[in-house]
């Protein structure tokens, strides 16, 4: 429990919390939305108190893990598991504390009792800290996180700020905290360490109070929303999707309020001032005057979202074929190790006019490399073919460290922009939320989302008619990111995007591009079709590819599989069932929450199931036509069962199958 009370924080100047008053219960999943500026940072350093308010009190029981959004400098010289391990530093001292008395247990004249009670205490608290698994725990957490065995003896000094922040939120998890802060912790995360976040999350027993843009992972990790505005805050129960719609009717009632008051205050107003020496309307004048002295003015609602109105110049049209790459390997050297081998004779690889591509996969697997070389900036053992009439622009995830710090934003768009006037790179900005005189402000006065925006915007400025945006939504936030999926949807031409945020990636890309294992897996379908594909279809199979002992094994396999057995045909038809069957129990099955992807991928299992069951229904009538079943009263009861149950399973398939057709028509 969590209880704040009348919490006022003044930085800088500014009034950043005002007489907040907040109780947090037990065991709630809570995301912390707000504007930026809000305070949202700063209210999740009070409740840590890793900062002191200027007023009012904060009471909680248990304890408390923050995960700060700023990496944090290391200089210990630990390695990533060392580092990790401190989370444990209370049972290292319970061990040094049981061998010392394990020790006085063998001194002459030593109090055996007492002695052996302690004992019992801190056996109680190791068994509650799971000691014995401690190194084993902390391996899984980091492997979740995305660190390979071979990274765990790597000086965390030596690690990048996104893999230090890794390491310290590993840290926090492992230390089992009754409550959760978390400060954007899925910035510097791959969408499957995410994933792994998300599975751990759903089962940890404490609080959770998280910060995130990551629209996706709020709507799946939360049950109540905390809207931080002007200093207040105020709750919605349920994920963000739902708060969006509760927000707005609250905001319109709120509206109405306020409209209806001001309206009776001028009335008032006027009233008073046109009868104010008028002897007859005194009274009335008075009664006037003391209500408005009494009522409780309220506060400007909330102002809507601001939405993009911007429409960006249509590009000039491309060949069919945008750009192609031959089968290609690319070896980066080493010279205090082997060399690291990104991609070995992958592709060949053809980017077709008006795809808009996702790249996914984990960190280090290649993503940003494979965005050089579509570019044409990084070399490989292959060949890169620009199709006809191509011009291509690429945003590096890096991009807005190269700004110009002493530019204002305008200047800085001008730099990049070619026959524009001043409106429309103006109005441009203001799509990009740089309102007002926010145009004039130097780029060194900018926070890392602003610096994010610019960079953006100078890349979209002019038109090309292929883009390759790596990491384009990092530093962004919510209201940003929807500001750039309404831009890339208005986008005529073709795109590859890198990004880890599945919300952002579902509304812009149609084919889905998966990095990993040295090649690239294609898929044609958004990032959910690929997912579900992965899961429940067509890509179920390439989870084991893990498993085989090489890629070069597994292409003699495939080549000299020959004909199926009967054995294989009988497996493979009852793991489609299987599968039918699983997905029908899911709710899966239903066509109106179907893509068209998924869809197909059901027909064509429900055709296979119903074949397969046409061929044991036709045995079953062999059965029942011998004579000798019915010597057997118990045999011939089975076999008539087995057919009425074939029977039944056939009409549902083809009541589904008929279904499934229908809604595809």
């Amino acid at each position: 429990m969590i209880q704040l009370q009348s919490i006022s924080v003044h930085l800088g100047g500014h009034s950043i919390l005002r007489d907040l008053t907040w109780t947090v219960g037990d065991g709630k999943r809570i995301g912390l939305i707000g504007p930026n500026g809000a305070g949202k940072t700063t209210l999740l350093r009070v409740i840590a108190q890793q900062l002191d308010s200027d007023s009012g009190e904060i009471s909680r029981t248990g304890s408390v893990g923050y995960l700060s959004q700023d990496v944090q400098e290391n200089t210990s010289g630990l390695s990533v598991i060392e580092e990790s391990l401190t989370a444990f530093d209370s049972i290292g001292a319970l061990q040094v504390r049981e061998e010392e008395l394990t020790r006085a247990l063998e001194q002459p004249g030593a109090n055996h009792r007492k002695i052996l009670r302690e004992l019992e205490v801190i056996h109680e608290r190791l068994s509650v800290q799971e000691a014995p698994s401690a190194q084993a725990r902390a391996e899984a957490v980091l492997e979740g996180l995305g660190f390979a065995t071979i990274d765990l003896e790597r000086r965390i000094d030596h690690l990048s700020g996104g893999y230090r922040m890794r390491v310290s939120l590993a840290r926090i998890l492992l230390q089992k905290p009754d409550v959760l802060l978390l400060d954007e912790p899925t910035n510097h995360l791959d969408i499957l360490s995410i994933e792994w976040l998300e599975k751990y999350l759903k089962i940890y027993s404490g609080t959770v109070i998280l910060v995130s843009h990551d629209r996706y992972f709020l709507n799946r990790m939360i049950d109540t929303v905390a809207h931080l505005y002007r200093g207040k805050v105020t709750e919605y129960a349920g994920n963000y999707d739902y708060f969006l719609v509760e927000r707005e009717k609250r905001r319109v009632l709120e509206q109405a309020a306020y409209d209806n008051q001001q309206r009776e205050i001028q009335q008032s107003e006027r009233f008073i001032a046109r009868f104010r020496y008028k002897a007859s309307k005194a009274r009335q004048v008075q009664s006037r005057i003391k209500h408005l002295d009494k009522l409780e003015r309220l506060p400007l609602p909330e102002s809507p979202d601001a939405q993009i109105q911007i429409r960006f110049p249509s590009p000039p049209p491309s060949g069919r074929t945008v750009l192609s790459l031959s089968q290609f390997s690319k070896i980066y050297p080493s010279v205090d190790g082997p060399a690291v081998n990104v991609f070995n004779q992958a592709g060949p690889l053809e980017i077709t006019r008006g795809q808009k591509i996702a790249l996914i996969g984990k960190n280090g697997a290649g993503k940003s490399t494979l965005s050089r070389i579509l570019y044409g900036s990084e070399s490989i053992d292959g060949t890169r073919q620009e199709g006809h009439n191509v011009s291509v622009r690429f945003f590096a995830q890096h991009q807005a460290d190269a700004l110009n710090l002493n530019d204002t934003v305008l200047e800085s768009l001008c730099r990049e922009a070619i026959g524009h006037q001043e409106v429309y790179l103006r109005t441009l900005l203001g799509a990009f939320l740089f309102t007002g005189d926010d145009v004039f402000k130097p780029v060194k006065a900018l926070s890392g989302g602003e610096k994010s925006r610019l960079a953006l915007a100078r890349t979209l400025v002019n038109p090309a008619n292929f883009l390759i945006l790596d990491e384009p939504t990092n530093h962004l936030d919510i209201q940003s990111i929807k500001v750039l999926i309404e831009a890339l949807r208005q986008y005529d031409g073709t795109f590859v995007v890198v990004s880890h945020d599945r919300h952002f990636l579902d509304h812009v890309a149609n084919v889905t591009w998966h990095v990993g294992d040295q090649g690239i897996r294609m898929y044609e379908g958004t990032y959910s079709d690929y997912r579900w594909a992965l899961d429940h279809g067509s890509l179920q199979q390439t989870k084991q590819k893990e498993k085989s002992p090489s890629k070069k094994n597994q292409k003699k396999l495939t080549r000299s599989g020959g004909p199926k057995s009967k054995e294989e045909k009988r497996r493979e038809a009852e793991a489609r069932n299987k599968a039918y069957r699983e997905a029908k129990m899911n709710g899966q099955s239903n066509p109106d929450t179907l893509t068209s992807h998924q869809r197909a991928w059901l027909c064509e299992t429900a055709e296979a199931a119903i074949i397969d069951a046409e061929l044991r229904k036709r045995d079953a009538e062999k059965n029942l036509a011998d004579p000798q079943v019915y010597s057997d009263p118990d045999r011939s009861k089975e076999a008539t069962a087995t057919y009425v149950a074939i029977e039944k399973e056939l009409k549902d398939l083809y009541a589904q199958w008929e279904n499934l057709m229908e809604s595809s028509t």
